[in-house]
């Protein structure tokens, strides 16, 4: 537990690509759905998880990548995107009114990241369904600064 550090941040508006909530024809089942599989023949399982992110923002905070949980190269997950890295941290999220939740911070590296780009400060959190999240709800994360270092 040593190794764990807590952050508080706000729940963000995203892009909605993730979700597919933006009905982009590209992603019609949102983008983390769509790459499920890919990530899921390479030894990571994301099936417990909403098929979309929570973008976390910890301002004044921002994060450094430090070593991933699991790291996947050269991903072409869509015939209209080209291939991406991405990687993968693990997380515990506390909501204001509960317990915490096992999580996963989702990294697409920037430098094949094609659009949809994300502030310094904003962290992709995958996790369960969490019923009463809205934007601008406060969450804690505790993160493992081995894999990711907040600054």
């Amino acid at each position: 537990m040593s190794n764990w550090v807590r952050v508080k941040g706000i729940v963000k508006k995203g892009y909605g690509v993730a979700s597919g909530c933006t009905r982009d024809p590209r992603f019609p089942q949102g983008t983390i759905e769509m790459q499920k599989p890919f990530f899921r023949e390479r030894g990571l399982d994301l099936e417990g998880y909403f098929p979309g992110t929570i973008n976390l923002s910890i301002a004044p905070h921002q994060y450094r990548v430090r070593q991933a949980k699991y790291t996947f190269k050269n991903i072409k997950w869509s015939i209209d995107a080209p291939a991406e890295d991405f990687s993968f941290f693990d997380c515990r999220i506390i909501p204001i009114s509960g317990e915490a939740i096992v999580g996963s911070i989702y990294y697409p590296h920037p430098e094949t990241k094609p659009e949809h780009f994300q502030s310094p400060d904003i962290l992709e959190l995958l996790a369960p369904y969490i019923s009463d999240l809205t934007y601008g709800n406060e969450l804690t994360i505790e993160v493992d600064q081995r894999q990711i270092e907040i600054t």
